[in-house]
Formats: C-alpha cells, sequence, structure tokens
C-alpha cells in the first residue's frame, strides 16, 4: 500500500496515483469497448443490407412516396431508440448474474431469490457459496411479497417457468440457423448490382461455399483470427456512416425531418393494414440487440454503452437516414436499396467489407448457439454432447461437433431452400422477436422476485416494453406463410427434445432417489459390508446428493468383494454461473471411519465446462486428505460451510502440506512416507492378474498422453507430527489404495413408462427419451473416464 509522504511531495503523490489509476480504468474500458465491437456488434451492424428490402416487400412496395419512406425511416429511428438504447443499454445491461447476463442469468436469479428451481438435488451447503446471493439483490430480511408467495405455491409455475426459458433457448438456436444464412446472403448479393451475369442461383453458390468454409474451420476455435473482427466491424461501421452522409447531401438533405413521430402517423394513416404487416421489417433494425445483455460476463456494462452511444448509435442512425434519402428519389432500387446507393468507385472495397462483416456476425451467431447448448445441458434440458475448449487462455471459447454439423445442414437447407433474403428475414424477425419478449417476461419477474419490487413498476415494464414487442411480433407472423414458419418448426424441434430430456432425467433422479440405500443397512453390515475389501479406490458415480444409490447394493448381493476406500461422486450444477474451485468440492464421511466410505460432491456453475485435462483423481485424493485432517483438527475449513457431515475443501495450500505429488516415468518406483515405504509393483499385483498388467500395460501405450499421464504419478505423505496417530494411518492407506488401483462405477439406469401409464407419457418416455440416450454420449465418455477402468450397473425403472 502506497503512504503519503510528509508534506505537500506526499500528497502529490497520492493524487498522481490515483490519477493513474483512472487512466488504466479508462484505458480498459476503451480496449473492451473497441473489442466489442466484433463480438456483440457483429449481427446490429449487418442489418442495414437487408432492412429496408424487407420492409417494402408485399404489398407496401405499392406506396412510392417519399413519406413513406421518411415514415420507414421514423419508426427505425423510434424502435432504435426505445429498445437497444433505453431498454437493453439503459435498463437490462444494469441487470446481472455475477457479472454474466443473458436468458439463462436471469433464470438463475429467479431460481435462488424464489423457490422456482427444478433442480432435485438442492442443499442447503449451496446456499453458502460466495457468489449464491448478491448483496445487490439479497432477501433474507425481507419479508416475501403476496405474489411471491403465490409463485411458490403454485408448483405448475415452475414447469411454465422452465418452458419459458427452454422456448428462448430454442429460438436462439433457431437465430443460430439464420443469422448466417442471412447475413452473408444479403452481403454477396451485392453481385447483381456490378455483375452482368449474376443471378440467385450463383448468389446462393458463392453464399453456401463461404458458409462451408466458415463452419468447417469452427473445430479452431476463433481466438486466432478474433483479433481482426473488432476492426472489420469497426471499418465498416464507419463505411456505413460516410455512405450515409454522401446518400444524406447527395439525395435529399430534407431526411432529418423524418425523426419526427408526425410521419409515423402519416405513414400507418396513409398505408393502413399493409404498413402494420411492414413492422415485421422494421424490427430487423434491432437483431443483434440482445447479444449485449447475452455477452455481458465477456464485457462491462459501461464499455458497451461506450462502444453503443459513440460508435454504434451514430454510424448506423446515419446509414439509416442516409439509405431513406436514396430511396425517396430512387424508389425503383428498393430491393438493391444498399449497394445501389454505394458510389461505384467504392462498391468493391464496402463489398468486401460487407462480406467480411457478415462473416463476423456469423460467427458471433454460431459461438451463441454453442454457449446455449452448453448451458442447457448444464441444467440437465440438454442430451450429453462433447464440449470441447478451442482456447486455453480464453475462458468460454468452446465447440460441439455434433451442433456444429447439425448446424451446417440446418443452415445450408435454409439457404438453398429459400434462397431469398426476404424470406429468411421473415424468419428472423419472429425468432429474434420471441427472445426479446421471454427476456421481457423474465425481468418483469425479476423486477418484483429479485429486486423486491412493487408489482406496479413490474407490470409496468412489462407494458411499456412487452406490448411494442407483442405488435412488432403479431405483425411479423402475418408472414408465417412466407417463411415466418421456419423459427416455429425448429424452436418446437429443440424445445421437445429439451424438455422431453429435462423429464426423463428428473424421473430417473427420482427413481433413484426412491430406491437409495437406507444408512441402517449400511451400518448393519459392519465396516467390512459383508463383503472382501481389495486394495484400490471404488469411485461411484451418482446422481443423489444423499444417501447411498441402489447401484451398491448390486454390488453387495451379487459379488465377493470390493475396493477398500468407497467414495461416492455426485456432480451437479448450481445456479450460478461459475464456481471456484476452491469452493468446488464438498468432502464428507459415510458411517463410521473403519467403513472408509467417503462423498464427494463437485459442484458446477451453469457456464463452467468440465475440462478433459483436468486431473480428477488427484483433486479426488488430495480433497479426502484435506477432510481427514481437518476432521481430526475438529474444525471447519476455513471461510467454508458445513452440510451435516459435508464439508467444503479448498485444496490449495494445507494439502500440499501433508501430501505431494510428483510425476515418474516409471510405475515401478517406490511410493514411500517416512520409514514405510512400498513399491507400485506390489500394490498392482495383488489386485491384478498378469493379464490385466499387460493389457494395461497395451492400453496406457495407446490412449492420449493426457489420460496416461494420470498413471504415471506417485503421491507421497510428508513426514509430519499429527495429533492423532490414526489420521497418518487413514493417509497412508488412502495413498496405498490408490496406487493399487482407481475404478469406476457408473449406474447405467433405464426408466420406462408403467403399462397404466397415458399415451402422451409412453410416448415421451419409451420413445422419446430412450430415442436420445441411445444417441446421445455416455456418461463415461461425458466424464472422462478411461473405458478400462470404467464399470456399468444397468438398472430399470418403471415410471
Amino acid at each position: 500500500m502506497l503512504l503519503p509522504l510528509p508534506g505537500n511531495n506526499g500528497l502529490h503523490v497520492c493524487f498522481l496515483f490515483k490519477q493513474a489509476q483512472i487512466r488504466n480504468q479508462h484505458k480498459r474500458v476503451l480496449l473492451l469497448a473497441y473489442q466489442s465491437l466484433g463480438i456483440v456488434f457483429g449481427s446490429l451492424s449487418t442489418s442495414p443490407l437487408y432492412v429496408y428490402k424487407i420492409t417494402f416487400s408485399g404489398w407496401l412496395q405499392h406506396y412510392q412516396t417519399e413519406d413513406a419512406v421518411f415514415g420507414a425511416c421514423s419508426l427505425i429511428f423510434w424502435t432504435f431508440m426505445l429498445l437497444p438504447l433505453f431498454k437493453y443499454v439503459v435498463i437490462m445491461l444494469s441487470v446481472d448474474d455475477n457479472g454474466e447476463g443473458g436468458t439463462f442469468a436471469l433464470y438463475s436469479l429467479l431460481c435462488r431469490h424464489a423457490k422456482l428451481c427444478l433442480l432435485p438435488n438442492h442443499q442447503a451447503a449451496d446456499e453458502d457459496l460466495s457468489t449464491y446471493f448478491s448483496p445487490r439483490y439479497s432477501n433474507r430480511n425481507i419479508p416475501p411479497s403476496v405474489f411471491k408467495r403465490y409463485v411458490e405455491k403454485h408448483k405448475n409455475t415452475r414447469t411454465g417457468l422452465l418452458l419459458v426459458v427452454l422456448f428462448g433457448a430454442s429460438m436462439v438456436i433457431a437465430i443460430g440457423v439464420i443469422t448466417p444464412s442471412i447475413t452473408v446472403l444479403s452481403s454477396i448479393e451485392g453481385l447483381k448490382v456490378r455483375v452482368k451475369n449474376a443471378d440467385d442461383r450463383m448468389v446462393v453458390a458463392i453464399t453456401c461455399f463461404v458458409l462451408v468454409c466458415l463452419i468447417v474451420r469452427q473445430h479452431h476455435g476463433t481466438h486466432r483470427v478474433g483479433i481482426t473482427f473488432a476492426p472489420i466491424v469497426l471499418l465498416w461501421l464507419l463505411s456505413v456512416a460516410l455512405l450515409g452522409i454522401y446518400n444524406i447531401t447527395k439525395w435529399n438533405p430534407r431526411i432529418y425531418q423524418a425523426l419526427s413521430p408526425y410521419y409515423i402517423y402519416k405513414f400507418f394513416r396513409n398505408t393502413g393494414k399493409d404498413g402494420w404487416i411492414s413492422l415485421g421489417g422494421i424490427f430487423l433494425c434491432i437483431t443483434g440487440t440482445e447479444a449485449m445483455f447475452a455477452d455481458l460476463g465477456q464485457f462491462t456494462a459501461t464499455s458497451m454503452r461506450v462502444a453503443f452511444f459513440v460508435v454504434i448509435y451514430p454510424c448506423l442512425m446515419l446509414q439509416y437516414t442516409g439509405q431513406a434519402a436514396f430511396l425517396s428519389k430512387n424508389f425503383s432500387a428498393v430491393d438493391i436499396s444498399f449497394y445501389a446507393s454505394v458510389p461505384e468507385p467504392l462498391f468493391w472495397p464496402v463489398f468486401v467489407l460487407a462480406i467480411s462483416t457478415g462473416i463476423v456476425a456469423s460467427q458471433a451467431a454460431i459461438s451463441e448457439t454453442f454457449s446455449i447448448v452448453q448451458q442447457c445441458q448444464a441444467l440437465g434440458c440438454f442430451p450429453r454432447v462433447k464440449i470441447v475448449h478451442t482456447s486455453r487462455w480464453i475462458h468460454g471459447k468452446i465447440y460441439i461437433p455434433e451442433i456444429n454439423w447439425i448446424l451446417m445442414i440446418l443452415i445450408l437447407t435454409v439457404t438453398l431452400g429459400f434462397g431469398d433474403t426476404t424470406l429468411m428475414g421473415n424468419a428472423y424477425g419472429i425468432a429474434y422477436m420471441s427472445v426479446t419478449l421471454v427476456t421481457t417476461l423474465l425481468m418483469t419477474l425479476a423486477i418484483t422476485l429479485v429486486w423486491h419490487k412493487t408489482l406496479v413498476l413490474a407490470l409496468s415494464f412489462l407494458l411499456l416494453f412487452g406490448s411494442m414487442e407483442i405488435i412488432f411480433l403479431s405483425s411479423s407472423y402475418m408472414r408465417i406463410h412466407r417463411g415466418g414458419w421456419l423459427p416455429i418448426m425448429l424452436s418446437s424441434v429443440f424445445l421437445a427434445v429439451m424438455y422431453v430430456w429435462h423429464y426423463g432425467s428428473r424421473r430417473k433422479y427420482l427413481s433413484d432417489q426412491q430406491n437409495r440405500i437406507p444408512m441402517k443397512r449400511i451400518l448393519s453390515l459392519g465396516p467390512s459390508l459383508g463383503i472382501i475389501r481389495t486394495p484400490g479406490i471404488g469411485v461411484i458415480y451418482t446422481e443423489l446428493a444423499t444417501g447411498v444409490p441402489a447401484t451398491f447394493s448390486h454390488f453387495l448381493t451379487n459379488l465377493p468383494s470390493f475396493y477398500q476406500v468407497i467414495v461416492f461422486v455426485c456432480i451437479k450444477t448450481i445456479h450460478v454461473p461459475y464456481i471456484s474451485h476452491k469452493e468446488r468440492y464438498l468432502i464428507g464421511r459415510i458411517g463410521p471411519k473403519a467403513y472408509q466410505m467417503y462423498r464427494c460432491i463437485i459442484r458446477y456453475g451453469y457456464k463452467d465446462v468440465h475440462k478433459s485435462n483436468e486431473d480428477f483423481e488427484y483433486n479426488l485424493v488430495m480433497s479426502i486428505a484435506e477432510f481427514i485432517q481437518l476432521e481430526s483438527e475438529g474444525s471447519r475449513t476455513p471461510d467454508g460451510s458445513v452440510d451435516g457431515r459435508l464439508a467444503v475443501v479448498r485444496t490449495s495450500e494445507k494439502t500440499g502440506m501433508r501430501m505431494v505429488m510428483s510425476e515418474s516415468a516409471n510405475l515401478g518406483e517406490s511410493y514411500g512416507s517416512g520409514s514405510s515405504s512400498w513399491t507400485g509393483s506390489a500394490a498392482l499385483s495383488s489386485s491384478k492378474s498378469a493379464t490385466l498388467r499387460r493389457l494395461q500395460a497395451l492400453y496406457e501405450q495407446e490412449v492420449p498422453a493426457h489420460l496416461s499421464r494420470r498413471r504415471h504419478v506417485r503421491y507421497q505423505l510428508l513426514d509430519k507430527n499429527y495429533k492423532h496417530p490414526h489420521v497418518k494411518e487413514e493417509l497412508l492407506e488412502l495413498v496405498e489404495a490408490k496406487h493399487a488401483e482407481v475404478a469406476y462405477v457408473i449406474g447405467h439406469s433405464y426408466i420406462k413408462a408403467r403399462r397404466n401409464s397415458s399415451f402422451l407419457k409412453k410416448l415421451a418416455v419409451d420413445v422419446a427419451y430412450s430415442f436420445l440416450r441411445r444417441n446421445c454420449r455416455s456418461p463415461g465418455v461425458a466424464l472422462h473416464i478411461p473405458h478400462i477402468s470404467l464399470i456399468m450397473a444397468g438398472m430399470n425403472y418403471y415410471v
């Protein structure tokens, strides 16, 4: 800490230090604002390519008057003012879940501050997480309102809220399909202006080629080329702003009059129903605004506000007014209004910039689709898929192979099937307006349930913004027969998949909970559990956060032996975005110490991603060792929490004082602790046959390096004076069991509908859920478990 020196010199040093801090903060805000241009505002920046074309499609093209163009320009100006500027920049950017935004951030806030959570394995210890209750939204000392008691009392509100959230998520996936098609196609349509032989088939063919190149390289990640996104979008925005100024001065300087709301009145007075239907095209001017709220975790609210006010808003308003000035004198060119308004010497540079910006916007939409699928899977609402980190240094950069190839098929199908930006725009408008309406509904609930404001204020927010969005949405539904059916169909399919998976997973969990083994039965078996205990650690994966799963009873009744150390591992997701490693492991003991049975609950946030290169065995052994020591000391973990027999174990400092890990290239090296030592080969030979050891050696030569590396690890217990001798003995037994063998047991449970169930339930459980379960990734692959160490135990439940 910098202390002031005596006299004026000390005050001067403090003043300079504060000034330096302020300058650094300003530089950081400006840097984040610059970076947000390429990641957040790509889709919003490409809207001028097709807004006027789609607005004046259909019957509105017969109103070729200056007042009609002025009215459309006025609608764009005030729509931009009320929704992106007022709703998102002013209000929504002030709402966050520990710095994160988006649909699931609002949903998580609601689940934590009201009893609306459908995750069945909630524990009281989860509420002791440092990020669970924010001081901004703390409600522990505030009595619940009448509305809150009503919502929590009716169980159907939980299901209804989940369906609303999943509907919004499915529409985000639909946007991920439509955005690449419409942005790239609308940018390449400029060839029709300058190339004589360019027709629709040629434009569609080039568009498909660009899209295939974009999607195929997704597995490489965007961190290498992502540095070019911001300058591309910035150069594009400055270019369209200069084009707008040029068109205003050349074609119609009176266009500034269109900013008056009076032209909106004249527009609807002259066009009537056709003008109302055209609102679906007007709304496209703000597509991409939701990204500001969804990407709040990557940037700060201040940086995005700076980017919007300084660059986005003025540049786009100049472009829209300039394009309107051109259309007011050249209405016949409305289908190609953007490129027709570009001076001929600047056409090709603008054309290249448009394609580059379209690719940037497409990449952002694809990345957002990966992110929303990952969050749905984390909350148990999507089948298990492979999630790959594409960047070692940048958190959150992921790639999902299955979703990537599904997107490629859907995107190419939409591009080839529609081949027209007007049809795609009709679909795009419905999808985007549905997402904004879901955000408005969730925000209305958050105002009263999270912020504890009056119900009148919440309804005012809903009335102001919800009514506008419903008007826009109703106009777009008039175009369902002209492409608007696409997002409805896509979202229906994805919504059905997500809800069926959630329903089946929840029913399976409830069945596991009903059939779990009573603790009285475990205690009656004695320390040996009625079987022979062999050297090694048996890790039993279960979704239960409490109790012993029924899977374990199969080993007790059907197998003659089981491992010396038994660890019941539960991996669960909590309604917080991220959980630090210090608070991730919750360790407890099952039964007396002689049973050597432990429970380990590993907690993740809905934005945390399980990394395949994490050494799970090391973290597990270290966490149990830390728990054994803390238990002997009779104290809780520092700043931790205790839930019954469970305690938060922070494996960072103290564990390293008791036990160390070192890598070795030879499994036969000795492992020692003080005067006691043993060899890894001796430990292996005590529990494995020669044939199994040869198979294991062959397996270790073939498996990837990041999986085989943990087999070349030795643990060493440091000499230390322990208060209780049994602590050192228990730690030695834990290390010896780790060196002998680690086996993973997963319950492969199936659920089937009862014979007297309804037809809809049989269809959902026996057909849909079973199909999804057979064709998604198995739990062992999803948890990165070596196949040679995996044991599956199957069970059937009738629900």
